[in-house]
């Protein structure tokens, strides 16, 4: 078997480092999807991950990390950042920069040139970092907004790797990445990796104009998820694979008697009335306010589902210390106030609301709970709580409402029940005919989506992502079952025509 090793390099390792209250160094491992798929092939291929570990670095922190690496199989390789590197890098240019714009919420940026300054140094530095702790034959899987230039800077700095480059988040469209000032800057590294890759169709579309109105020689060819791109200059790939869940592991969590017996807990407390979930980080492109004017806009419209119909909210910390974000709390916290205020009885409060980390199985035990979620993000490269419920729902009764503008719709469309979250009224009209929809259907829909769901899971991902490295001469990974694109080429027509307008 080729001994071709597999570097990862995101912005966070998937281990922190954290004081305990003595004040030393320990580390805590992570979880999530990438995790979860990432391990087995580092540790099944012989690999490395490389990362920020939270620190400015630090020999003790080293020894900490290759403890940490000899337990999990693979190498951890940290890469140390200052205070003002993460300030500038990450909070500056991937927050205020990046992540608002290619959401579509350009109003929200801020194009300070110090923040694309620092971004260069620190991908340069992550640049650095793969070249110290890789070899010539190694292929280097790059992650996420924060990183696009660590290709071009592998190739500045002399370091041969081949390289692919995955976006999680959204790719906007050609007159929204207009705005950001270094727009060529962006295209030009993303070119310099031997396949980029994106959630969906849409997203490697709206890639492949930008491309071709700044170069009028690009040229892409091919059918399918993956297109060789090419002009004078380079050639290269491009493709959409869009991200799973550990389908197996949630619906084999949802199934515990412990789960079990905590989610009948939950229907009990609520008297078993019908249960609205929704489930997001604190952040503006989540569409939670608009969420809460449904409610309150089904509540006006449908006085019938009084006393019948609790929201339940959970809304997870995140980036506490950015002002913006506290005031998004507030709102958020204001509106549940007024709601609750406006429809409350006597033993009945129709929104439920916490702010905090949930343990997995108890999440878990929520989603099973649950007779339907609201998934309904203002913009989302794909939204994988949207899998997470649909996995854990064991009865095959939960109901499903889900944004036009998440990347998911597109693999989830004829399960799930379509919003625009903006429209409020539309919303409530969904919920209130969701209450009514017969047992047979909601079951019809659930099957559908949980067998998108488990065929397309975290695993077919990885999969899918390093084949077409094999196809196209750029990886030599033996995939651990033959990956079908057949879908996701059905999907590409829904795209443009259904969302074209979304974008």
């Amino acid at each position: 078997m080729d001994s071709t090793r597999l570097v990862v390099v995101s912005n966070r390792l998937p281990a922190a480092l954290r004081k305990n209250e003595n004040g030393d160094w320990k580390v805590v491992p992570g979880a999530g999807g990438l995790v979860t798929a990432m391990a087995p092939v580092l540790r099944d291929r012989g690999g490395t991950w490389i990362g920020w570990s939270g620190t400015a670095g630090g020999a003790e922190v080293m020894d900490l990390l290759a403890s940490f690496s000899k337990e999990a199989g693979y190498e951890l390789k940290p890469v140390g950042l200052t205070a003002e590197e993460v300030n500038d890098f990450y909070f500056g240019f991937a927050n205020e920069v990046v992540w608002p714009l290619f959401h579509d919420f350009q109003s929200r940026c801020n194009f300070n040139p110090r923040y694309y300054h620092r971004y260069m140094d620190v991908n340069r530095k992550f640049a650095e970092t793969v070249g110290q702790w890789s070899a010539e034959g190694d292929f280097v899987w790059v992650h996420d907004y924060h990183l696009m230039h660590v290709g071009w800077w592998l190739k500045e700095l002399g370091i041969n790797r081949r390289t692919g480059f995955y976006l999680h988040i959204p790719f906007p469209p050609v007159d929204i990445f207009l705005k950001m000032p270094w727009r060529t800057k962006v295209l030009k590294a993303l070119m310099e990796y031997d396949l980029v890759g994106f959630q969906t169709y849409r997203d490697r579309r709206n890639f492949i104009q930008c491309l071709k109105l700044f170069y009028s020689d690009v040229k892409a060819k091919g059918r399918g998820p993956v297109v060789r791109i090419s002009n004078d200059e380079r050639t290269f790939n491009a493709g959409y694979f869009s991200i799973g869940i550990d389908y197996r592991q949630f619906n084999e969590t949802a199934r515990r008697p412990s789960v079990k017996k905590r989610a009948q807990a939950i229907k009990e407390a609520d008297e078993n009335r019908t249960i609205i979930l929704g489930v997001d980080r604190l952040d503006y492109t989540k569409g939670v306010p608009q969420r809460l004017e449904a409610m309150r806009t089904l509540f006006e419209n449908y006085p019938e589902l009084h006393g019948k119909i609790t929201f339940t909210q959970v809304l997870v910390p995140s980036r506490e210390q950015v002002p913006e974000y506290m005031a998004l709390k507030e709102e958020i916290e204001r509106l549940v106030g007024e709601i609750n205020g406006q429809f409350s009885q006597p033993g009945y409060t129709p929104v439920q609301y916490m702010y905090r980390s949930l343990p997995r199985e108890e999440l878990v035990a929520y989603y099973r709970a649950a007779d339907m979620a609201l998934v309904t993000p203002l913009r989302d490269g794909m939204n994988l709580v949207a899998k997470e419920y649909c996995a854990c729902n064991v009865s095959k009764k939960g109901v499903l409402f889900l944004s036009e503008f998440a990347g998911a719709a597109t693999q989830l469309q004829n399960g799930a029940l379509l919003v625009n979250p903006y429209d409020v009224e539309g919303v409530a009209k969904a919920i209130h005919q969701a209450y009514h929809m017969d047992d047979k259907e909601k079951r019809q829909r659930m099957r559908k989506m949980q067998e998108i769901i488990r065929k397309y899971d975290i695993f077919w991902w990885v999969d899918s992502f390093l084949q077409a490295g094999v196809s196209r001469g750029l990886g030599d990974f033996p995939p651990q079952e033959s990956v079908d694109y057949a879908f996701f080429e059905m999907g590409e027509d829904y795209i443009d025509d259904s969302l074209s307008s979304g974008t």
